[in-house]
């Protein structure tokens, strides 16, 4: 959240703009010219990787302040930089949940008003104000974890509001949410920018849900230069078909197919020691409880998953959907054995040959529970790739970090890099081997995330929405090499909102959100002097 400006729409102008990352051997930003008029609504689409976020960020502001690269070019918001007039743009980024500042909804959307010094005395009714204007309803002392994907969603938004931005830019503001929750998200903004006048840009790379929506499309190609600019339906008229080659998301255009990926073996792999068929892992009447905790206040439990229960097989893939909030990666967590469950069983097959299973080798022939698991053995037999593909880099560099758990395996070096080398070329990464993965885009950052939780040839994978930020060309490769361990004998779990990954895979587990119980009763808070002990009262009175 970037943004107390004066409201209205205001125009934007880049020009020359070139950004170049250290450590980047060329710019991801390279002379870029942009002129977007006060009022417009523009929809900016281009490849994985193309720097639309880039540009974005530059927009905002945010890129002299990183200090993490060499900028020039001018970039000017009603003709003033926007570090000039705190809050002129407002920012929403993909993962809201990467914006959250406090434990109380209320407070998270006044963080940006206490920053820029706004009276103590303005920032409540302005809170409530932006709060009832995206929709969310709920007291303001309710803690952001109890909110949906869609509500989380429309919190960042508000946070950006309420600093009255005169540009509002939204970086794939739906990809992480079903089709039901992102058209009403879709709406709150399209009311919220008609009613206030903001000039509006959104990054999507599914472009049907906002074409009516915006009035102009701006299309960057893999270089990041400008291809094709104008009004939004010619534009796909004129230049639909060369888009689509450029892994543009044409409506209109059939979906890519998932491409056929061969992986050199893993040396050691556990994919494949489980018979073709047989259960990997299983969960069986799971339940998931979430715990917040705040000082000075009873704890507070959302029931995040109630009764679920999947057989995930060797050689088989499985689909799990389901509304946004409905637990879906809740659910993945609790198979990875990254969260114990309150309720029902989860349990995991052991594939280890004699050596490795050493004095456990009964486990071998059952399923056992992810906590009675070693963290080796987990390591070697589940991979996980998390939605927030950022929290999962090790490496300091790009096929560093696709070697990282082969080698602290004790894989063979030689078979270990010529598989993560295959990887990273068929996702489309072998040219940023070398760059630090933080540098990447998101996007990019997805796909490294799949090659190095596949590495090294894992029994289960557990990907929880790989597909997100991608282009027709990268969502085919991502798919392919899901397709590739699966045809290993990896087990492999989706959780997914993409009609695309549905229809590829072997079965569907539909899961729909819990009904949560009614919140417990608070005990009676006592006297202040009751709830200290003697000890406090003597160095008091002292």
């Amino acid at each position: 959240m970037v943004g107390a400006g004066a409201g209205a729409g205001a125009g934007v102008r880049v020009e020359d703009l070139t950004w170049r990352p250290f450590g980047r051997s060329r710019p991801v930003r390279d002379h870029l010219d942009l002129e977007i008029g006060a009022g417009e609504r523009v929809l900016l689409a281009g490849p994985s990787g193309s720097g639309k976020s880039t540009l974005l960020r530059a927009v905002a502001g945010l890129l002299l302040t990183a200090d993490s690269g060499e900028l020039s070019g001018e970039v000017t918001v009603g003709g003033t930089a926007p570090q000039g007039i705190p809050g002129s743009v407002g920012l929403v980024l993909q993962d809201p949940g990467a914006g959250v500042v406090a434990s109380a909804i209320g407070r998270d959307v006044a963080f940006g008003l206490e920053n820029v010094q706004v009276p103590a005395a303005e920032m409540p009714p302005r809170v409530h104000a932006v709060l009832d204007e995206v929709g969310l309803t709920m007291p303001a002392d309710s803690s952001p974890a109890t909110l949906s994907g869609g509500e989380s969603q429309r919190l960042a938004l508000a946070g950006a509001l309420v600093m009255e931005p005169s540009v509002l830019l939204l970086d794939e503001p739906t990809a992480m949410l079903d089709a039901a929750t992102a058209a009403g998200v879709r709406a709150v903004v399209a009311e919220v920018v008609a009613r206030r006048g903001l000039t509006l840009v959104v990054v999507e790379h599914r472009l049907d849900g906002w074409l009516d929506l915006v009035d102009r499309l701006v299309v960057l190609d893999a270089s990041g230069s400008v291809v094709a600019d104008g009004e939004t339906r010619r534009v796909l008229a004129d230049h639909g078909e060369s888009l689509a080659a450029q892994g543009i998301w044409v409506p209109g255009v059939p979906d890519p197919e998932p491409l056929s990926i061969p992986l050199h073996p893993a040396p050691g792999a556990a994919a494949g020691r489980v018979a073709d068929g047989r259960v990997v892992a299983s969960a069986s009447d799971v339940r998931v409880e979430h715990t917040t905790r705040r000082l000075g206040e009873p704890s507070r439990a959302t029931l995040a998953v109630d009764g679920a229960g999947l057989d995930a097989r060797a050689g088989r893939s499985v689909a799990l959907v389901g509304p946004s909030g409905a637990g879906k990666s809740s659910l993945m967590s609790a198979l990875g054995g990254l969260v114990a469950p309150t309720g029902g069983a989860v349990e995991l097959a052991l594939p280890l040959t004699p050596a490795e299973a050493g004095d456990r080798g009964s486990a071998r022939d059952r399923l056992v529970p992810p906590h009675e698991w070693a963290s080796t053995d987990l390591a070697r037999v589940v991979a996980w790739v998390p939605q927030r593909a950022a929290t999962s880099i090790v490496g300091r560099t790009v096929r560093d970090d696709v070697l990282t758990t082969p080698l602290a395996l004790g894989q063979d070096r030689e078979s270990a890099e010529r598989r993560a080398d295959a990887l990273l070329a068929a996702l489309g990464l072998s040219h940023l081997a070398d760059v630090d993965p933080r540098q990447l885009s998101g996007g990019e950052q997805r796909r490294l995330a799949m090659a190095s939780a596949i590495a090294h040839g894992p029994a289960l994978v557990l990907a929880d929405e790989p597909t997100v930020g991608q282009d027709r060309l990268t969502w085919a490769a991502v798919s392919g090499v899901l397709a590739a361990a699966r045809d290993e004998g990896a087990a492999v779990v989706v959780t997914t909102h993409d009609p695309g990954v549905v229809d590829d895979a072997d079965s569907v587990v539909r899961l729909e959100a819990p009904t949560q119980p009614p919140p417990a009763a608070e005990p009676e808070r006592r006297p202040l002097l009751a709830r200290v002990g003697p000890l406090a009262l003597l160095a008091a009175a002292l």
